[in-house]
């Protein structure tokens, strides 16, 4: 068997190997000090598998509806955490994690239910581009009367760690798509092994809160699930006019959270390292829900 595939294959395990192992050594949450580089390397990696060519003949009114859902997010997530009763740190995890960029395997999961990939990479890398500004208003708008937030922080962390990265991969496969994509195979599964170390960084920074607080895991897992339920349910209503392998990226691209971004950009913003713990339970959750959705969507 290839590496790859050990990675690929078998990355939720994976995830539940680095939640374990940061719960059990508290010390590895030294990993999360380099968040900004692992996440650089994460997005910078999956984006080699994107061309220029890839994005030019998508449905646009299926785009803009995908956005829309985008948009809507972090309002679900704000919502959710505030029906749950959660302090201001957890809110505001929760706020990052809907204002963030779709999971960045997402146009491989919209690939492995038989959607429209094209669709699924041109929202990915829309909204990676307009991070920078709609993931700090969002959080300001949101969180602004409870929390101290950096702005700034916030657009400039995502510009080094996402959108930089993102834009320069797309430009070199597309000058250069013959001999990059001679190695399309591993590009995915680099992007996995950064993801794997992030999770297990943060969880390890978030080791005592998980270890003492059961009832509190309960609650964010919850809202963790409603959260991402809530999103599939709005890509697939809000591309019900589109085709069926538009609504399956609809689905997957709305309701597929970047969880890594989120619980990297905790610390690289200077929020709390409690903020992250929504990543860390929705990282679980949405591996677990994706997989079983690519399942139905490819049957």
């Amino acid at each position: 068997m290839r590496v790859t595939a050990v990675v690929d294959d078998y990355l939720f395990a994976w995830i539940l190997a680095a939640v374990a192992l940061g719960v059990a050594e508290p010390r590895l949450a030294v990993v999360a000090d380099f968040s900004a580089p692992i996440l650089a390397v994460m997005v910078g990696s999956v984006s080699l598998t994107l061309s220029a060519d890839r994005f030019r003949a998508v449905d646009r009114s299926a785009l803009g509806r995908i956005l829309l859902g985008h948009v809507t997010m972090p309002v679900v997530a704000f919502a959710v955490a505030r029906a749950l009763g959660l302090g201001p740190d957890l809110v505001a995890g929760f706020v990052l994690l809907g204002a963030v960029t779709p999971e960045l395997v997402t146009p491989t999961m919209t690939a492995l239910s038989d959607g429209d990939t094209a669709l699924a990479s041109t929202a990915l890398v829309v909204i990676g581009a307009g991070s920078t500004v709609f993931t700090p208003v969002a959080v300001t708008l949101l969180l602004g009367s409870g929390v101290e937030i950096d702005g700034w922080r916030i657009a400039e962390s995502l510009l080094v760690a996402v959108v930089v990265p993102m834009v320069l991969a797309v430009g070199v496969r597309t000058r250069y798509d013959r001999r990059v994509g001679a190695y399309e195979d591993y590009y995915a599964s680099v992007s996995a092994v950064m993801v794997v170390l992030i999770m297990g960084g943060v969880t390890a920074a978030n080791a005592d809160l998980i270890r003492t607080e059961t009832d509190l895991l309960v609650s964010v897992g919850a809202g963790a699930l409603a959260v991402n339920l809530a999103g599939y349910a709005l890509g697939w209503i809000g591309t019900r006019s589109a085709d069926g392998p538009a609504r399956v990226a609809g689905t997957l691209s709305v309701g597929m959270r970047d969880f890594a971004v989120a619980a990297a950009l905790v610390t690289a913003a200077g929020f709390p390292a409690s903020a992250s713990l929504p990543a860390v339970l929705f990282g679980v959750v949405e591996m677990a829900t994706s997989a079983f959705l690519a399942r139905r969507f490819a049957n």
